[in-house]
């Protein structure tokens, strides 16, 4: 039984995927830049805006394992338009929200849809590539989610300077209609050969536990790694996603099967993946403010000059795949890695007066790296998952990455808060909140002295960011380098495709 679409339409319905993972890429970006405006215009607080941003993440990472598995049981293709035209409905409801609350529910609705889309966008790939041609698709699904990332404050700068505040939602609506109403026509639905039934006692589990530890991750850089609540959380989290692990195990019927870790290719794959999108979010973390509050760039000169990052996945992601096909996974997956952390270092030694030139060396050097590791990392965790349990799987590995990255910024959070204020010495209290915050004290009281020992401070936190990232990127090229399969073990490519999905 074929599983694979061999029409050439299959690129087409590519371009409408890759639409899909690029309408959610911008979205949390774009929102980022318009908090400032929100603030004002929705009359919204600090806990507002917060949960601005809370509410869409929390959502997001607590439900994308149910989805995946959702998507497994009722056809991927049903689920991916429906959660396309879900943030198409949430987008249009913040569009005409009259206060912060509303807009908080809506994106709620939006980290619905985004947990859809992003396991399923990823479980409809086999379906329409050979094992062949499915780096290929992976690595432009990779690169079309990171374009998404410098579009976000390029697109919002560009709307809140010419029109309303909504005008950020709005820009979400066409694109997801285009990419639903291209998904209709162009994707073939595929399912399970046979539905599992729901594993409601694992969804409950995975959900409250995912969005417990998340949230604690989220709270604690603000709050502190020993408040209550973010004790609390993080425990909690922790216990419940341990008690699912115990159902999973001894359910006839799992929603997950975690027998999929005792697999080296998915297991190496995944973590080699998730060490990957770290490094993206370190940089993401910590270059928009030294760019900002350093240099001094507005939300949209931030976001063109950090166009070399996307341009180094564009040329690594597509390299990543070629490499792949001809020498074992490992090669390509250690020898991004290994580039990415040599990117991050050379970033550490960026200086208050270094050029734009060297910084978008690194950066462009780092995204090469991430894209040359990521794509083959993914195609062979896409390679190793077995019959019928595309979207579980690769909702596991989504899981994985979004958990790592809330953990990795929480932490990188803490550690820039820590060394920016040891460095800045003497200064208001409300100096060492930020440095954001310092430089506006300084151009308000005209205190140079200040803005000087703020930034200089900050650029100290920066390189031990950046550094901690390139330990860890370097680390995991080590362990890939060691312990990534370099190839699948058993069965033809052909044979492993079949096994994996039906076109319905």
């Amino acid at each position: 039984m074929a599983a694979v679409s061999s029409a050439p339409r299959r690129w087409w319905a590519l371009i409408a995927i890759v639409l899909s993972v690029l309408t959610i890429g911008f979205d949390t970006t774009i929102l980022n830049v318009a908090l400032p405006t929100l603030a004002t215009e929705l009359d919204a607080g600090n806990d507002e805006l917060q949960w601005l941003v809370e509410a869409y993440v929390l959502v997001f990472a607590g439900l994308l394992l149910p989805m995946g598995a959702l998507g497994d049981r009722y056809g991927r293709k049903r689920m991916l338009m429906t959660g396309l035209l879900l943030f198409a409905a949430a987008s249009l409801g913040a569009v005409f929200a009259g206060n912060a609350g509303q807009v908080i529910a809506a994106r709620a609705v939006m980290g619905v849809g985004g947990a859809i889309l992003t396991p399923i966008s990823l479980a409809i790939l086999p379906v329409l590539f050979a094992p062949h041609e499915r780096g290929k698709a992976i690595a432009a699904l990779t690169v079309g989610a990171g374009i998404g990332l410098p579009l976000g404050p390029i697109i919002g700068g560009y709307l809140l300077e010419h029109f309303w505040w909504g005008s950020i939602f709005v820009i979400n609506i066409p694109v997801a209609v285009i990419a639903a109403v291209a998904v209709g026509l162009l994707v073939p639905e595929s399912k399970a050969a046979i539905p599992k039934p729901v594993d409601f006692l694992g969804a409950i589990l995975s959900t409250i536990g995912l969005t417990a530890l998340v949230y604690g991750a989220i709270e604690a850089p603000g709050r502190g790694w020993t408040d209550g609540p973010v004790l609390g959380a993080l425990a909690g989290g922790l216990v419940l996603l341990a008690a699912f692990a115990v159902v999973e195990r001894r359910v006839a019927t799992p929603m997950i099967d975690l027998r999929l870790f005792r697999r080296p290719r998915f297991a190496w794959g995944t973590a080699a993946g998730t060490i990957a999108s770290f490094a993206l979010f370190g940089v993401l973390f910590i270059l928009p403010l030294f760019l900002q509050a350093v240099l001094g760039h507005d939300a949209l000169g931030v976001g063109l000059r950090l166009l070399p990052l996307i341009v180094g996945m564009f040329v690594g992601a597509p390299l990543g795949a070629r490499i792949a096909g001809r020498v074992p996974t490992r090669v390509p997956v250690a020898a991004g890695l290994l580039i990415g952390a040599a990117g991050l270092a050379i970033g550490a030694t960026t200086g208050s007066g270094s050029g734009y030139g060297f910084v978008a060396t690194w950066l462009a050097v780092t995204g090469a790296g991430v894209g040359l590791a990521l794509a083959p990392a993914m195609d062979a965790v896409m390679g190793e998952l077995p019959r019928d349990e595309a979207g579980s799987g690769t909702a596991i590995t989504m899981t994985l990455r979004q958990i790592g990255g809330a953990l990795g910024v929480a932490l990188l959070g803490s550690l820039t808060a820590g060394v920016y204020r040891d460095r800045l010495g003497p200064a208001p209290e409300v100096a060492k909140d930020s440095v954001a915050s310092a430089v506006a004290v300084a151009a308000r009281t005209g205190d140079q002295a200040l803005a000087l020992a703020a930034r200089g401070a900050f650029v100290d936190a920066m390189s031990a960011v950046l550094l901690v990232c390139a330990g860890v990127v370097l680390a995991g090229a080590v362990l890939a380098a060691l312990l990534l399969p370099g190839t699948q073990p058993s069965g033809s490519a052909e044979e492993s495709v079949d096994e994996l999905t039906r076109v319905a």
